[in-house]
């Protein structure tokens, strides 16, 4: 098991491919082969100074383990703008199972990957709560927790909350209703147009609503097998790819990070960009050239709390499912709240998001370990 901390070798990070400046920006970095499924797990803890951090666990596939190391250490520094700027007293973190490119998981190692994962985040000694994320489910956080108590979203038959997809669905509905009334002045979505990359839990249920509420859909998805849903909900499907091109209201990111590249957002034909997806922009820069563009963009660390104020609350004695959902709807007032500030200090909706959750961050007193606070399966 290998752990870079702040003090770690530059020597042996150089050496890995890994940038440093990025690893040292987190308080840990832990990168471990699993034992029984000899995979490659990075755990990244960026911040805990509200928190703990929560964040989920995804299983991927990756050109190469440091490709994946360097996604968890993207996700996890998403994590803690998403929980300060959601207000939750927790921190910023994200796990990554590596599955290297053309490999499958069988069931049985997907387990094995599991237990692994659950040693990885017992050793960090309730610094870091994991949940599930991209490629895992409740099932799936189950298997980590006969491994460590530091896991959230277990299956209601176990004593947990469940998974937190309709919970970041409704966010992103939310943030999608907040984005049309700022560029349309109208809240309602019935005759508008969205368009849906990545039909996956949130996608899926967000179509669903969307298709509902009477919006006319344009959706793909890396799954071939997922237009029968497309077929089920009546929205128009495509293959993936040129998704982008289509002229839409709103555009809906819901697959993995970096899709809005340079060229993508130059090729865009609408009015917003709204999605699940977390680190959606490949690069920084693309924040300036959407509003150079007239395009709204909603910060996904923004857009997609839906779950992690679903799984923090829900863990808390005496949660009151309404009050919860009351609170995921709050981002779509939050969001707002972004567009005014940047719009009022003519900066990109980005630097306006950050802002939020900085302010939040330097008026902390830090959390320590010391505080008594116990994170417990939920």
């Amino acid at each position: 098991m290998t752990s870079f901390h702040a003090d770690a070798s530059l020597d042996a990070l150089h050496a890995a491919s890994i940038d440093h400046e990025t690893v040292l920006d987190h308080e840990t970095v832990l990168i471990t082969r699993g034992q029984r499924s000899g995979l490659t797990i990075s755990v990244a803890v960026h911040s805990t100074r509200l928190g703990p951090a929560l964040g989920g666990a995804r299983v991927w596939h990756y050109p190469t383990w440091r490709d994946a190391v360097e996604d968890s250490l993207r996700l996890s520094r998403g994590m803690t703008l998403k929980n300060a700027a959601a207000g939750l007293n927790r921190g910023g973190g994200k796990s990554v199972v590596f599955v290297p490119d053309g490999e499958t998981l069988d069931p049985e190692r997907k387990r094995l990957a599991m237990l692994d994962l659950g040693d990885a985040v017992e050793s960090l000694a309730g610094r870091y709560q994991t949940a599930e994320d991209v490629g895992t489910n409740a099932a799936d956080m189950a298997i980590v927790a006969e491994r460590t108590s530091h896991v959230s979203g277990l299956p209601a038959d176990r004593g947990g909350v469940g998974e937190p997809s309709d919970a970041t669905a409704q966010g992103v509905y939310a943030s999608i209703v907040a984005s049309l009334e700022t560029v349309t002045g109208s809240p309602l979505l019935a005759g508008r147009h969205a368009t849906i990359s990545g039909l996956g839990q949130v996608g899926s249920r967000l179509a669903r609503r969307l298709s509902d509420e009477g919006m006319s859909l344009i959706v793909t998805d890396v799954n071939p097998a997922r237009r029968a849903f497309a077929e089920e909900i009546s929205a128009s499907w495509i293959d993936p790819g040129d998704e982008h091109l289509f002229e839409t209201d709103v555009f809906v990111p819901c697959g993995v990070g970096g899709a809005l590249t340079a060229e993508v957002i130059s090729e865009l034909r609408c009015a917003a960009v709204v999605g699940a997806a977390n680190n959606q922009l490949a690069d920084q820069g693309g924040a300036e050239q959407l509003a150079d563009r007239g395009i709204l963009w909603a910060p996904d660390f923004i857009a997609n709390a839906g779950g992690v104020i679903y799984l923090d609350m829900a863990s808390r004695p005496g949660a009151d499912l309404t009050a919860i959902l009351a609170c995921v709807d709050d981002i779509g007032r939050t969001l707002s709240a972004v567009y005014r500030d940047a719009a009022a200090r003519s900066v990109t909706t980005l630097a306006a998001a950050e802002k939020l959750a900085a302010d939040r961050l330097d008026a902390a007193v830090p959390w320590t370990a010391t505080q008594g606070q116990v994170l417990q399966s939920v």
